[in-house]
């Protein structure tokens, strides 16, 4: 009763385990879908064209080096992918559908079908014998090692004519499958050769066949040399822009690598769960050898012998996916370390550029700074306006050309390139500007030490007034006419700064601190008038009529010598010639006037002479000029 007992659980899980096992297709998993297979290698072929995006971002050694290594594992993911196509069209072949399509010739397909099964498991059986052959051979005596011998070549000989009967038979139940398609594709194995024909012929050869090639010779000739570190506000701004852009990009490389990386996991699920299946039988049949009687071991190693071959069908399809798998994730991660390669450059640049920007605000804000300075001296220790205005446009033009001149070296990559390019915009400048460029550098002439100020009254290409304002490139003035060009016509002319420039365009105005004058007054006197009365009667008219006058001009010819000492004390006294001319005695009178009381000093005078003339004798006068402005003389 107790051996019953223990002998019943073992036959019962024995039966189990063999029925387990017998109810397990020998023929191995099911072939993947063609569809499915072919979108997988036109997928990894153009995940493998990434690596053209990926040369144009290696600009670094540090780039090239990833690149290498990226290409290299590239390559072998696209050469596994197409070990484990035509392995899935090769196992398509042996295992073809059970029912044929309604256009198949049904008997013949049939036929072709158990040919090929039946010649697969020959060449099993052979290759199995072929083992056990050689396995005795290696430990045969010398007496019985020829004979062996004769039989490992037979052997061989014969695996090699029944599998390229199997390799016909494949091919002719492919065609025949292509054919019975209705004109909808060209079978499995002819489509992955089309995919082939469509890359290099390296990559669509077996995996280690053809060594592919070197790095070196397909990238790019201008890797070899580091490009120079970037400088300056607008360069690092630049690289970070490249760099960002540079990220993206890696970011949807790694993307596209997970993408295909779960492709293949899809691809390689059910292989993986056959073979755990295989596995936990295996495990079965392992733990039931230990307490198995002869019968029952010869059944096991029948069984075993089949999970055996079952085995290593699965494996050699799942082998390329593996592969794939592992290669894809140290693709994926040579990316992240790439990346992080590139995030750590970003962080450097943006250091920098964030060390230049607070500089280049540091060294504006010091230059308005010592601009704040300069203004509140030159408020607080120049009293002359006129001086003062002239302090604080210099004061300007620094501040606005320092300013310029350091954003420009900020943001220049090179000196070099900053006076290159200061060179291109000062000539286009000149060109454009060349007028106001000349009124600019006129205006400093107008402003100098005899120059000219507001309220100054200045005669300008034959136009007299008053200056009303001074420009960089414009200067404005009221026009003044009438007698003595002392009154406002009510018109404001605007002359160019550049007109101090033109050699027929003259600017006069009056010399600093002075506000005279000269007048010019013509008289005609009859011929039989006494020359020495006349001109005696008419000069101690004059002096009579400036008198009062005589020490204001007086005041301001001391003002000449002071700012220009040069000038005699006698030349702003009145002059009186007399002259003969053909309709008698001719008096020119010229004479001082201050413009403030230039026509009350022109009545009294001609009012002076007029009643000097009337005395007894009495001299006749036939003709008189009003007095009119003359230059000095």
């Amino acid at each position: 009763m107790k051996l019953a007992f223990n002998k019943a659980p073992l036959l019962v899980l024995w039966c189990s385990i063999f029925g387990f096992a017998q109810s397990t297709p020998s023929s191995g998993p099911s072939p993947q879908d063609p569809a499915a297979i072919l979108q997988f290698l036109s997928h990894t072929i153009e995940w493998h064209r990434q690596l053209g995006v990926e040369q144009q971002l290696a600009k670094e050694p540090a780039d090239l080096t990833f690149l290498q290594e990226n290409r290299g594992l590239a390559d072998q993911v696209v050469q596994l992918a197409f070990d484990y196509a035509r392995g899935q069209a090769q196992f398509e072949a042996k295992h073809p559908p059970q029912k044929p399509q309604a256009s198949q010739p049904s008997g013949q397909y049939q036929r072709l079908v158990q040919q090929a099964q039946k010649t697969d498991q020959q060449v099993n059986d052979t290759q199995s014998e072929l083992e056990e052959t050689k396995s005795k051979l290696a430990r045969a005596p010398l007496s019985k090692r020829k004979l062996l011998e004769s039989q490992v070549a037979e052997l061989e000989s014969e695996v090699g004519l029944l599998q390229a009967r199997r390799e016909a038979l494949e091919s002719m139940i492919e065609f025949v499958n292509s054919s019975s398609s209705g004109g909808k594709g060209a079978g499995l194995r002819a489509q992955i050769e089309e995919l082939a024909r469509s890359v290099p012929g390296y990559l669509s050869q077996p995996q280690g066949t053809v060594v592919p090639p070197s790095a070196s010779q397909t990238s790019s000739p201008n890797l070899a040399t580091r490009a120079p570190e970037p400088a300056g506000i607008w360069g690092l701004s630049m690289d970070l822009l490249h760099l960002t852009s540079k990220v993206h990009t890696l970011n949807d490389e790694i993307s596209a690598t997970g993408s295909l990386s779960e492709l293949a996991t899809e691809l390689h699920k059910p292989a993986i769960d056959y073979m755990r299946g295989l596995i936990h039988q295996g495990d079965q049949l392992f733990a039931a050898a230990d307490t198995a009687g002869a019968a029952q071991l010869a059944q096991q190693k029948q069984a075993l012998d089949a999970l055996t071959t079952q085995f290593k069908q699965a494996s050699s399809q799942m082998l390329p996916l593996s592969k794939m798998s592992i290669l894809l994730e140290m693709y994926q991660r040579n990316l992240s370390n790439w990346k992080q390669s590139v995030r750590e450059r970003q962080r450097d640049d943006l250091r920098q550029l964030s060390l230049d920007l607070g500089i280049l605000i540091l060294l504006i804000a010091t230059i308005f700074a010592v601009g704040e300075i300069w203004k509140r001296t030159t408020f607080r220790y120049i009293r002359d306006s006129r001086r003062r205005y002239q302090f604080l446009l210099l004061r300007r033009v620094v501040m606005w050309f320092a300013v310029s001149l350091i954003v420009v070296l900020a943001f220049a990559s090179q000196l070099g390139s900053a006076v290159t390019f200061a060179g291109l915009i000062t000539a286009g400048v000149a060109v454009a500007l060349q007028n106001v460029i000349v009124s600019v550098v006129a205006y400093f002439f107008l402003i100098g030490k005899y120059g000219i100020r507001v309220g100054d009254r200045v005669q300008i290409a034959g136009v007299t007034g008053e200056v009303v304002d001074i420009g960089l490139v414009r200067i404005h003035v009221m026009e003044l006419g009438g007698p003595g060009d002392s009154q406002p016509t009510g018109r404001i002319v605007a002359f160019s700064n550049s007109i101090v420039f033109q050699p027929t365009a003259g600017v006069f105005k009056q010399i600093p601190g002075t506000n005279f004058i000269w007048h010019e007054l013509k008289l005609t006197l009859a011929a039989e008038s006494d020359y020495h009365e006349a001109k005696e009667r008419i000069t101690k008219a004059v002096e009579g009529a400036l008198e009062e006058y005589r020490e204001s001009i007086e005041n301001q010819r001391l003002v000449m010598e002071k700012n220009l000492s040069t000038i005699s004390p006698t030349e702003l006294r009145p002059k009186v010639r007399l002259h003969y001319t053909a309709s008698g005695i001719e008096a020119l009178v010229r004479f001082p006037v201050d413009l403030a009381k230039a026509g009350e000093i022109d009545d009294r005078l001609m009012r002076e002479v007029t009643a000097a003339l009337g005395g007894e004798p009495k001299l006749k006068m036939i003709g008189a000029e009003m007095p009119v402005v003359k230059a000095a003389g």
